[in-house]
């Protein structure tokens, strides 16, 4: 993809290193908590994303909602396999924050992503972007690593679509992966992907987290 002339131009500020807190001190009773548990759940566990990067610690409040909407809204039996690996990250980030593990803790089934054709690959990895985060190891971003080319290609197409949520997704894996095409430009990529979907804050999120990562100087 062809560098363009916003990435030339294109400002980067470094990435903040805090949240701002979800709830008040008054966050384990009445509406508002239940209103900010279900916020949340929305948002997953890249809530809590730059503290993994940065290495610091979250509001003990803000962890504390985070903990309730992991407690309140676990995956129904006949769950699609995408909500069982967000509500399987949203664990596995308390644990990174020195939670104790459960049995609750294993590791979902991905046989599900086993040989898809790599435009299904994108589209399931794009939903699952909360999984990218430099140093995880699980099925989903081994599939992941295991395909580079192949997300690139989804990556290129979703931009081609202008189907920029799915794009700013594989571009935040693709910032993580060994083995991507140097042809892809893929800095210039996102660059773009944010110049023509930054507007909807799930693009701006994604495509931030990409170069949060690379900040942070935390890729493996």
């Amino acid at each position: 993809m062809a560098r363009t002339t916003a990435s030339a131009t294109h400002s980067r500020p470094e990435p903040r290193t805090d949240h701002v807190r979800v709830c008040g001190s008054d966050a384990d009773d009445g509406p508002r908590a239940s209103v900010a548990v279900a916020a949340v759940r929305v948002l997953g566990a890249d809530l809590l994303l730059s503290h993994i990067l940065s290495r610091t610690p979250p509001a003990p409040d803000s962890l504390t909602v985070f903990r309730q909407t992991v407690e309140t809204f676990p995956p129904r039996a006949d769950a699609a396999p995408t909500v069982v690996w967000s509500h399987w990250a949203m664990r596995r980030t308390l644990r990174r924050l020195d939670m104790p593990a459960t049995e609750d803790d294993a590791e979902p089934d991905a046989g599900w992503l086993d040989g898809v054709p790599w435009q299904s690959l994108t589209h399931q990895l794009a939903v699952l972007a909360p999984l990218a985060v430099p140093g995880e190891d699980c099925a989903v971003a081994r599939a992941a690593h295991a395909r580079p080319v192949d997300v690139a290609r989804g990556f290129v197409r979703a931009v081609r679509r202008r189907d920029w949520q799915q794009a700013a997704g594989a571009g935040r894996w693709l910032t993580l992966l060994d083995g991507v095409p140097e042809a892809l430009g893929l800095e210039a990529g996102l660059d773009f992907v944010e110049l023509m979907g930054g507007t909807d804050p799930r693009v701006a999120l994604q495509v931030e987290a990409a170069r949060a990562m690379r900040w942070a100087g935390a890729l493996v």
